[in-house]
């Protein structure tokens, strides 16, 4: 029991860095249906500014963390007004290969910027765990959480309760009527790109205070993982966002310890064919009707 309840303290921690990439996914989403193949390299791109200000310039935690959003937040925004406006009412294929192309385009650019070698991430707070009746929580494990949180906590305040986070629910629901009603739909798809990308790379960080090392291809299997978790949860709800990346978190760390770590990305993605067959729309993502 005491090595159950461990596995969830490391899987809420390990969950809510997933659940923080899965929003940048279900948020693009919502907005114009894109699958931004993309943003696990913009999560990739916040642990290099966050190392770098940390390491280089020295910067302390906050401000670096501000840094590591701020920075994949121009770069999203550059992204969906360079590669996927023009784009926009071209087929969905056209769109998908260009999210892959610009994925491909991150990752080697970094290699060629930041070598392909790992770097250790520096070690911020002391890793010294803390005893709960026997459960060991680490300073690191808490200090992520805890983030992770308000930033979710954050999101959902500016989707639901801002001017902002009303005009983006409308561009959701109804793209050109929202155009109709006044809504710069331009300027709230950037502004989307820019939260989502923020987002990540605040989850960037995030993996480099618990797992201190990084590297350029670091985004791959993170952001599929996120995407899995968008879609378990249920793609273009936040809460399904969240809710998915903790599932995610918790089932990998749990198949970890009781199974084996060979099989943690099996079941990891097993999970995405399973909710595909049972519940395509995700846990608590809503059946929709397409007019012909």
């Amino acid at each position: 029991m005491g090595l159950f309840v461990q596995q969830i303290v490391n899987g809420l921690a390990l969950g809510s860095i997933y659940a923080l990439i899965a929003l940048g996914y279900t948020m693009v989403y919502g907005i114009i249906r894109l699958i931004n193949f993309a943003h696990g390299d913009i999560y990739m791109i916040g642990a290099f500014v966050g190392y770098f200000a940390l390491t280089t310039f020295n910067l302390p935690f906050g401000v670096s963390l501000v840094l590591a959003m701020l920075i994949p937040a121009i770069l999203g925004m550059l992204i969906e007004r360079v590669a996927y406006r023009p784009l926009r009412k071209s087929p969905s294929i056209a769109v998908l290969i260009t999210a892959i192309g610009v994925s491909l385009l991150i990752e080697n650019l970094a290699i060629l910027w930041f070598s392909p070698d790992p770097r250790p991430f520096p070690q911020i707070f002391p890793n010294m765990p803390l005893d709960f009746f026997g459960i060991k929580i680490s300073i690191p494990q808490i200090i992520v959480f805890l983030t992770s949180v308000a930033l979710m906590i954050a999101l959902n305040f500016l989707v639901q309760k801002t001017k902002i986070g009303k005009a983006m629910r409308a561009v959701s629901q109804d793209k050109e009527a929202a155009s109709l009603m006044g809504i710069d739909t331009d300027r709230i798809i950037s502004l989307t790109f820019a939260i989502g990308s923020a987002l990540a790379g605040a989850a960037g960080v995030m993996v480099g205070v618990i797992y201190p090392r990084i590297q350029p291809l670091m985004g791959v299997m993170p952001g599929l993982k996120a995407f899995v978790s968008a879609v378990l949860g249920g793609i273009g709800s936040i809460p399904g966002a969240m809710l998915g990346g903790l599932i995610m978190g918790l089932t990998e760390s749990l198949v970890t310890a009781l199974i084996s770590s060979t099989w943690r990305d099996a079941i990891a993605f097993g999970l995405l064919i399973v909710i595909l067959l049972v519940k395509p729309s995700g846990i608590l993502g809503k059946s929709t009707r397409e007019k012909v």
